[in-house]
């Protein structure tokens, strides 16, 4: 059978895009393939980690584009040109809206960096996530993986794992242990999960 093909969309580093490219080489992720990555950046390092490995990358910035619905018909068109069946958000910083997700119904992952719907929704976000949970003082944090629909962090969640928190911790520290220990484990999980199903269901699943 051919495999899920997967398209990542990110904004900054690519440690997230960077975590899928090792497991899918390392065979966590077989039932998909990562064929196209998107930028909202032209700057940022994902793009040359895509370069790197040979993954065909687009840059669809804000600032390039008319609008908001502009922007996201430049990225709907590419991902309907490359063929993309599954949608992955790997730090990708910008909210698509209802009418976007509307037309990729359970075709969109995201992780996100805290144990939804503990600090989650509008304005939770990188380093915010992590100051929050150290200024509540919480024990336990982690990573989820969801699928994306019109509510901020609103879809139903596929994968969570815990982390620790330590009474040493900064922001900086604590975000890198959820990176390690959560995020660059759950999401390649997340991902061969749903292209399995994709893979499987085909035109059926999720619409």
């Amino acid at each position: 059978m051919l495999k899920t093909k997967i398209a990542v969309l990110v904004s900054g580093g690519g440690t997230n895009l960077q975590s899928l490219i090792d497991t899918q080489a390392g065979g966590t992720i077989k039932s998909g393939e990562i064929v196209l990555i998107i930028s909202s950046n032209e700057t940022a390092f994902a793009l040359e980690r895509a370069k790197k490995h040979g993954i065909p990358s687009i840059t669809v910035s804000k600032k390039s584009c008319k609008n908001q619905a502009d922007f996201e018909n430049k990225i709907h068109s590419a991902l309907t040109e490359h063929g993309i069946q599954l949608v992955v958000l790997a730090g990708f910083m910008s909210i698509l809206s209802a009418d976007f997700v509307a037309k990729w119904q359970k075709r969109i992952i995201n992780v996100h960096p805290s144990l939804i719907p503990s600090f989650c929704g509008e304005g939770f976000y990188g380093l915010k996530v992590h100051e929050a949970v150290l200024k509540y003082g919480v024990m336990i944090t982690g990573a989820t993986v969801h699928f994306v629909n019109e509510i901020p962090d609103g879809g139903e969640i596929i994968l969570q794992k815990s982390v620790p928190v330590y009474k040493t911790d900064n922001p900086e520290k604590l975000q890198r242990r959820v990176m390690e220990r959560a995020e660059w484990i759950i999401l390649p999980r997340a991902t061969e999960l749903v292209s399995e199903k994709i893979m499987k269901e085909g035109a059926n699943y999720g619409l």
